[in-house]
């Protein structure tokens, strides 16, 4: 703001008209980049809890509804691997299941990057798609759902301690695309913790140890956000009954036909272009969110 306040003062100082043009272009280009500046401050300013900038886990699960669910499911990874790639987000892959016929069962990855969980976390919940199907014949109208759960990767000074004997080990092939080693060996980690029934798995690696270490701080991160909701008393939110990929818990709604409108029901927050939404465009939603849902400041 001093340099735009220094380059106002040498426009009106500046006879030579070319040059005076020139340097209001330079003040409205301060202006744009003040504007950037404040409203990423603002964002930054909502985003103060324990765990906001921490890196993220993200779980894409399909609803009922077979392959049309699956193809949805596919359109939210695709979407999401938009909206980081353009935040300069990293994304690995850890485990990945195929529809079998189309489409993405379930995949979950880890997204890497300064308040990754901070701006992901507004995305969780149920995602509902209303469209007409390609995969009917008849070309009849299908609404989907998928649902996407975003835990915090927690470091390992987070006082939770997972004991042995509360764990179930499976291990089975790889069956996501990969080297030569997939199909080969049952490197793949799948673990269940007993008491709280949360399940996490890998398959990103080419050693069963590897797998393991990784699904173990998933497992971690998981057990960190069921505290979190304890704590918020919202136990509903994911952990609860599975039976909410379904009518009445969609936090957002994406109509393709036979308008074109993605609403966001709990922010009331909506936007006709659902081609930009479905390549990534997802802030609008993200920040409304969060301000109507600022974390609380959390130090302990």
């Amino acid at each position: 703001m001093e340099e735009t306040g220094l380059l106002i003062e040498l426009a009106e100082g500046e006879t030579d008209t070319v040059q005076q043009a020139a340097v209001v272009r330079e003040i409205e280009d301060h202006f744009k980049q003040a504007e950037i500046e404040k409203a990423d401050l603002q964002m930054r300013a909502l985003l103060s809890g324990r765990f906001d900038a921490n890196n993220a886990y993200l779980s894409l699960h399909a609803g009922a509804g077979g392959t049309e669910s699956c193809d949805w499911n596919a359109m939210l990874y695709r979407m999401y691997c938009r909206y980081c790639e353009k935040r300069g987000f990293e994304l690995s892959v850890l485990d990945y299941l195929a529809g079998e016929e189309a489409g993405i069962k379930s995949v979950t990855f880890l997204v890497t990057g300064p308040y990754a969980y901070g701006y992901l976390k507004a995305e969780r919940g149920v995602h509902r798609l209303v469209r007409i199907s390609p995969f009917d014949a008849n070309k009849r109208r299908h609404t989907s759902f998928a649902s996407l759960d975003v835990v915090a990767e927690v470091d390992d000074d987070v006082e939770i301690e997972i004991d042995e004997k509360d764990l179930r080990v499976d291990t089975y092939r790889s069956s996501g695309a990969g080297g030569q080693h997939v199909n080969k060996t049952d490197s793949a980690i799948r673990l269940t913790h007993i008491p709280t029934g949360i399940v996490v798995a890998c398959q990103a690696e080419r050693s069963q140890h590897s797998n393991r270490n990784r699904a173990m701080k998933m497992l971690l991160a998981k057990l960190n956000e069921l505290e979190m909701d304890k704590k918020r008393k919202e136990m509903e939110k994911f952990y609860g009954e599975k039976g909410e990929i379904a009518w009445g818990r969609q936090i957002r709604s994406y109509v393709l036909q036979p308008y074109t409108m993605v609403k966001d029901h709990r922010t009331e927050v909506e936007t006709g272009n659902t081609q930009a939404v479905l390549d990534g465009e997802i802030d609008l939603f993200i920040e409304a969110y969060l301000k109507q849902n600022p974390s609380p400041h959390e130090h302990s």
